[in-house]
């Protein structure tokens, strides 16, 4: 079944793809959910005209994902954490912990467009963080996790 995106979706496209998914997948839950519609000719048709039209906007986003890439390359993420014995953490630094140390920056983004290589980290050390500023844009982002000073 061909489905042209609405959205982005996890692991399968962006805004305006159009992608071949399973029936069930796509008629249980893609379509009802306001995620795809229907990939008809008619469709495909205003789609390929859309994109012209946004072509050009679309320069202007990416310079705008490149510009801030570039801030957030040049920022030295430290992220304090309570540690227990060892170089052990309570509790763990996720995507969460990346974005409110960006924010704190100065530099606004949301914590779905960052992902930790390796998952949550449970340990002090130094780690990375893919950043997608734009389907076009995506950065790595070097952090380190801290210990926290004691009161």
């Amino acid at each position: 079944m061909e489905l042209i995106l609405k959205q982005d979706v996890a692991n399968l496209g962006f805004t305006d793809d159009v992608v071949s998914v399973k029936n069930g997948y796509g008629r249980n839950f893609l379509i009802p959910q306001g995620y795809a519609m229907l990939a008809t000719v008619s469709a495909k048709k205003v789609l390929a005209e859309t994109l012209k039209q946004r072509a050009f906007k679309e320069a202007k986003i990416i310079k705008e994902a490149e510009t801030a890439a570039k801030a957030i390359q040049e920022l030295k993420i430290k992220i304090p954490a309570k540690v227990g014995t060892g170089d052990k953490l309570f509790g763990s630094v996720s995507n969460a912990n990346v974005a409110a140390a960006i924010t704190n920056a100065g530099i606004e983004i949301d914590k779905k467009f960052i992902t930790v290589l390796g998952g949550l980290v449970k340990r002090l050390g130094t780690y990375n963080a893919k950043i997608r500023l734009h389907r076009a844009v995506v950065i790595d982002l070097p952090f380190d996790v801290i210990a926290e000073a004691k009161k």
